[in-house]
């Protein structure tokens, strides 16, 4: 069963307000995510820091329907992506795993089994869900550095809530399942290729994620 909990800010508060990518080629990046459709969502910045296999997170799109899904897996591939999951029905909605050129990993998913309307282009949702040993661990370091659990599954899954001004969710999952839901090997090293921003002063969690202060890097979308 979920639980909710309401903590009290620290007077450092984080939270998460831009999600950058790092990525080897600025230009191919930019092109890509406005013809994928989330350029809003994410920034991007240049960056050949060393990095293999699994990078440790994923960025999913929650939509309305079946047909939406559709749309984006397609708008993706068309864009040069590579489908690591066929969008498909499962037992909690219908979805798919893209991955884009310089290597991040999107999950495109709806509850909907069924369209209820044409395909629009809308997103209802955007979460970070980044891949961690101890789930339970890393939500209290969190908790510690400001942010507010807004769901919990014991040691299985957590959630934050959205800050005011940031457009992606944050939660934690473990990082093996996670692969495994991604359909990718859990193995990998070197830079996540991923910072993120809402800090007032620079930190890592306990699992290798970056924190810097928001700066304003060219974003996906021009």
């Amino acid at each position: 069963m979920a639980t909710t909990t309401h903590t009290p800010a620290p007077t450092s508060r984080a939270s998460l307000a831009s999600v950058t990518l790092e990525v080897a080629d600025l230009e191919a990046a930019r092109r890509f995510y406005g013809a994928f459709g989330v350029g809003a969502y994410v920034r991007l910045r240049a960056c050949d820091a060393h990095s293999t296999g699994f990078r440790g997170f994923t960025l999913g799109l929650t939509v309305s329907g079946p047909a939406t899904v559709d749309g984006f897996v397609a708008a993706a591939v068309d864009a040069g992506a590579t489908v690591l999951k066929p969008a498909t029905k499962s037992l909690w909605g219908y979805g798919g795993v893209v991955q884009a050129p310089e290597g991040t990993i999107w999950k495109i998913a709806t509850s909907a089994k069924k369209d209820t309307g044409p395909a629009t282009r809308e997103i209802d949702e955007v979460v970070l869900l980044i891949g961690v040993e101890d789930v339970k661990a890393t939500r209290q370091f969190y908790v510690g550095r400001g942010l507010t659990v807004a769901k919990s599954f014991g040691g299985k899954y957590a959630e934050f809530t959205a800050g005011e001004s940031g457009r992606v969710k944050l939660a934690l999952y473990k990082r093996r399942a996670l692969a495994k839901d991604l359909g990718v090997p859990a193995d990998g090293s070197g830079s996540h290729r991923i910072v993120l921003g809402g800090t007032p002063d620079a930190f890592t969690d306990p699992d290798g994620f970056a924190w810097e202060a928001p700066e304003p890097p060219a974003p996906a979308q021009s």
